[in-house]
């Protein structure tokens, strides 16, 4: 089992000071729209993730006129005690250690701590473009295998020095192509290990999702989920030259890894144009069941379940689909948010499982 057993915020976001015991498997937090409520679940995530799930850069964390900030959460992870400190210091340095260990990378610590979290704004995995997939994608494929999250992080650099030479190409007016070549082998050789990943992985992964889907929405619907890549057709190193021409106009990688995406459709229509608002809500959280189902097989637990102002996106029937699946069938912690205190202890009432409710 994951527990987090409490956690203590200094000059992070809108506290100053606050530390916030948790003494139920199932948390519910309620307050007004702006006491805190999301920011204390990126806490927790920060814990789990040495970041925020909300904002790219750390310096936004910071309490308004605070030099830095510190989070440290206490957890149980198969009965052995975990503290875990993330500090960002007034120069911008961060440092992240558990039980007063320090990591030299921060990316050794993605997986210890298993999470999920749903957002408001994760409708954009389903409504917006395929960044927003990939991310979902290979941040479950990071906590399941550190290998896959080092090979991604080589990739990416060699692609940001690829691109770089790319506008070099026609700024300095450089004709000896020799680096180039070098940088596409390096990007195929990292690139090829992730596409066969993704690969493999997804044909286990969208079916979950499927099944997740027809179970929230009550009934069964034509979807179909494919994995897209440029690489089913061809090799990469073979994609790379085919689109070298173009590249070198455009001054960017145009072909790669970095364009895969997950297709959705609805009766053989793109499921992004044709869906309900409730087909897209649904979709969203079958995908994030699917994470969450991942992660528990893998680790032999279930991971923490971050759920931010859910009620607001799902109708009656399947919000209690939804709990009922994530709250009685697993045995996993469960952090939600709401604004009305009323609605999360009827859900739960109804539910017939003890629950904590906190007031912010």
């Amino acid at each position: 089992m994951l527990v987090l057993n409490n956690i203590s915020l200094t000059q992070f976001k809108n506290y100053q000071t606050r530390n916030f015991l948790f003494t139920e498997r199932i948390v519910g937090i309620c307050g007004p729209n702006g006491v805190g409520k999301t920011n204390l679940l990126d806490a927790i995530y920060y814990c789990c993730f040495t970041k925020s799930y909300f904002t790219r850069g750390d310096s936004q964390n910071i309490l308004h006129g605070s030099g830095g900030f510190r989070i440290e959460g206490h957890f149980n992870l198969q009965n052995d005690a975990l503290k875990v400190v993330c500090i960002l210091r007034e120069t911008g340095r961060k440092e992240f250690s558990v039980n007063d260990e320090p990591y030299e990378k921060f990316a050794q610590h993605i997986g210890k701590l298993p999470c999920v979290i749903i957002a408001p704004d994760d409708v954009q995995i389903i409504t917006g473009g395929s960044e927003e997939r990939r991310r979902l994608l290979d941040a479950l494929l990071s906590q399941l295998d550190a290998a896959y999250l080092q090979q991604l992080m080589d990739y990416n650099k060699v692609l940001q020095q690829r691109n770089g030479f790319l506008k070099s190409l026609a700024e300095k007016k450089i004709t000896d192509y020799k680096l180039l070549d070098v940088y596409d082998e390096q990007l195929a050789r990292y690139g090829d290990t992730i596409y066969q990943k993704r690969n493999d992985f997804l044909q286990s992964f969208l079916p979950l999702v499927g099944k997740f889907y027809t179970q929230i929405a009550g009934q069964t619907e034509p979807l179909a989920l494919t994995y897209e890549s440029q690489l089913h057709d061809c090799t990469f190193p073979t994609l790379l030259q085919r689109l070298r021409q173009k590249d070198c106009i455009v001054q960017r990688t145009s072909g790669g890894i970095h364009r895969d995406d997950i297709n959705a459709q609805l009766n053989d229509q793109p499921f992004k144009s044709l869906a309900s608002q409730g087909q897209r809500k649904s979709l969203l959280f079958a995908m994030k069941l699917a994470e969450f189902e991942t992660l528990k097989q893998a680790k032999q637990f279930p991971p923490l379940l971050l759920l931010d102002d859910v009620f607001e996106k799902l109708d009656a029937g399947r919000m209690h689909n939804l709990l009922d699946h994530v709250c009685v069938q697993n045995l996993g912690q469960v952090f939600i948010t709401d604004t009305h205190a009323d609605r999360i202890r009827l859900h739960f009432d109804n539910l017939n499982i003890p629950f904590q409710l906190m007031a912010l």
